[in-house]
């Protein structure tokens, strides 16, 4: 299984959509809210090449992107490669 990490806050839509796709799956992950850890929201841009939106995606420290690029590539039918490998 692949190693994923979310940068979120409790209180964004988005962030919860993505939580919920990745729950449905199955899938294990880590889940770092910025919200409690407001420390980490500058680890979260310099890894996520200046975006500051939440929630950031990694998957084996590739950056995905927000809510809606990973729910893109699950459209397209590519996310269960990526969680797999």
């Amino acid at each position: 299984m692949s190693n994923v990490v979310l940068y979120t806050k409790a209180y964004c839509p988005f962030c919860q959509r993505a939580l919920s796709l990745l729950n449905s799956k199955g899938v294990e992950y880590t889940n770092i809210d910025i919200g409690v850890q407001p420390e980490l929201r500058d680890e979260m841009i310099a890894k996520a090449g200046g975006a500051s939106t939440v929630p950031q995606i990694f998957i084996n420290d590739e950056h995905i992107g927000g809510c809606d690029d990973m729910m893109a590539i699950e459209a397209q039918g590519k996310l269960d490669a990526k969680l797999n490998a």
